[in-house]
């Protein structure tokens, strides 16, 4: 049995905002694939649920008039690796979140619901930091839109302030056309793990693609959040592809990350994941883009 106070329905954003306003100690619940195991292991007993899965408007992907890629809030893992614009467009995100659970995680786990957690080991977050996306936020002032990069706060706290409500992420064209990207997840077991280490490179070369144009670079577990690396980013900007080109931003992107020791892995193993995974991610992403590599 779950130690549930009261659970709640809205019937648009705006009533859901309404009765976050009027209950602030309310917590959100979509598939309910976090939310739930809380409550049972105790740490929510007693909570008042608003259970938002029922608002269809923020459910689905949709390529909008200025290009940009809209993905609500609601939206399942298996329905954006399924959709024909994230395919098309950004198929690494549907790589990404592929990686999440099982099948029927999947099936109910929303990119709302992963974000929104806090936790660095989301295996959409860091593919979305190199993604640069955007999230729009609803509350009582309004919308805004945020980067991602400003929306966590603290490992399992993000920037939703009083009455407000995420509902969609947004990725901008320019951070889409002509890159291609990969992400590479790291766990202890081939089946259902959460990542030791998670590293996504999205990658844009020059027109005649012996060099790098431009570079993303995000990951998860190697910090208290999701980070992106600007100074590995920056480091081989121009480079020519070569082996002194992985090299360089590998060494670089362990500079930057900060990540701790626990029992999944030691600190000293997750420097070496960063600097490993950085580099194959890239090569990767650079195959996909049409790039030659030698050796």
């Amino acid at each position: 049995m779950y130690d549930i106070k009261s659970i709640y329905q809205p019937f648009s954003v705006e009533d859901a905002v309404n009765y976050l306003v009027e209950n602030p100690e309310a917590v959100i619940i979509a598939g309910g694939s976090d939310v739930l195991i809380s409550i049972r292991k105790g740490k929510l007993a007693g909570c008042s649920l608003l259970s938002i899965q029922s608002l269809q408007e923020l459910k689905g992907v949709s390529l909008e008039q200025d290009e940009s890629i809209k993905i609500g809030a609601l939206t399942s893992f298996s329905n954006i690796s399924e959709s024909s614009v994230i395919q098309k467009y950004i198929p690494v995100l549907g790589e990404a979140v592929d990686e999440v659970g099982g099948p029927q995680i999947r099936n109910i786990g929303t990119i709302g619901g992963n974000i929104s957690n806090g936790v660095t080991s989301a295996d959409s977050a860091s593919t979305l930091f190199s993604l640069n996306a955007e999230l729009e936020i609803i509350g009582p002032q309004g919308k805004r839109i945020i980067p991602i990069s400003e929306y966590y706060l603290a490992p399992g706290k993000v920037d939703l302030k009083k009455g407000e409500l995420l509902t969609a992420v947004y990725i901008r064209k320019e951070n889409y056309e002509g890159f291609k990207g990969k992400y590479i997840k790291y766990a202890m077991r081939n089946a259902m793990d959460i990542a030791t280490l998670g590293c996504s490179v999205m990658c844009r070369l020059n027109k005649e693609k012996d060099e790098i144009a431009e570079v993303h670079l995000g990951f998860g577990v190697a910090a208290p959040v999701p980070i992106r690396c600007p100074k590995a980013e920056a480091a081989v900007t121009g480079m020519k592809i070569s082996e002194e080109l992985f090299e360089a931003f590998g060494k670089a992107a362990q500079g930057e990350v900060s990540p701790r020791n626990s029992w999944r892995a030691s600190k000293d193993f997750r420097l070496h994941l960063v600097y490993e995974l950085s580099k194959r991610a890239l090569r990767e992403s650079i195959i996909k883009c049409g790039g030659a590599i030698n050796g």
